[in-house]
């Protein structure tokens, strides 16, 4: 059991959780909490720490006993799992979480490439979700989630997006990131470009836009959604196919950028 906020393992940890520079360099990533932790595939999960609490009340425990359906089955899911436990003082220390439910993993990051995002795709009904600049961690995590319920292909992002391997980017997309394949790309007119010679459609959000109940969407398709303040880039939207917006009524301008995308991927 590790006891002591000086051991090795746990100063790495907390650069992971803090530092997008030691996530990228290592390519690993933290994720905290029972209900992701059973979304995770298990060929990508690089270590596991439990608190020494969780293991005496929910791993130590008769099925019968457990009172909470969340930890349905822990002890079967951690009879599988090797884990690491930690005193409960040192897992405060680890946990980006004014409560921590007491288990957490270091999880390799994923390697999608937009090659393989338009080789992947079905092309008689596609929707891939492109990103220009987006800043709000809740709003990334949002939209990935929102794209795996209505079945998109890829979320296409911007290097200069937040950090798809910030803490709370991984809750926000309850599990979705395991599943949703998400791409960096390091200019983004040249895959709005790639796209588009692959035969992708692409419609991008904008103020100038046609009304989008008036356009009939390609089946093979891509939506440009811009920095929440600023909006997509002159060089971006100049790119897409056809400006698209979302009627408003009132004095409203715009919406958040994971509402608006929403409405637009479910049309």
């Amino acid at each position: 059991m590790i006891t002591s906020t000086s051991n090795d393992q746990i100063k790495k940890i907390v650069k992971l959780r803090e530092k997008s520079k030691e996530r990228k360099t290592e390519g690993l990533f933290v994720v905290e909490g029972i209900r992701i932790f059973k979304e995770i595939p298990a060929m990508d999960i690089d270590s596991v720490y439990v608190s020494e609490s969780f293991v005496e009340t929910y791993i130590n425990v008769d099925k019968e006993s457990a009172t909470d359906n969340r930890y349905d089955n822990i002890p079967d899911l951690f009879s599988r799992v090797d884990y690491t436990v930690v005193a409960d003082n040192v897992f405060k220390k680890l946990s980006d979480t004014v409560n921590p439910q007491g288990v957490l993993a270091v999880v390799r990051m994923a390697d999608y490439t937009l090659d393989e995002v338009l080789s992947n795709r079905d092309k008689e009904n596609s929707c891939i979700v492109v990103l220009d600049k987006i800043q709000d961690p809740g709003n990334l995590g949002t939209i990935i989630r929102t794209g795996e319920g209505a079945g998109i292909s890829a979320v296409v992002m911007s290097q200069d997006t937040v950090d798809l391997y910030n803490p709370k980017v991984i809750r926000s997309t309850m599990g979705s990131i395991f599943r949703v394949p998400c791409v960096i790309v390091d200019d983004l007119g040249a895959a709005v470009n790639e796209m588009k010679a692959s035969g992708v459609t692409t419609y991008a959000a904008h103020l100038e836009g046609e009304d989008i109940s008036s356009v009939e969407l390609a089946n093979d398709r891509a939506f440009l959604i811009g920095n929440e303040a600023n909006g997509l880039s002159d060089e971006v939207a100049s790119l897409a196919d056809k400006k698209i917006k979302i009627p408003m009524e009132g004095e409203v301008e715009s919406l958040n950028a994971a509402v608006a995308t929403a409405i637009l991927i479910y049309r």
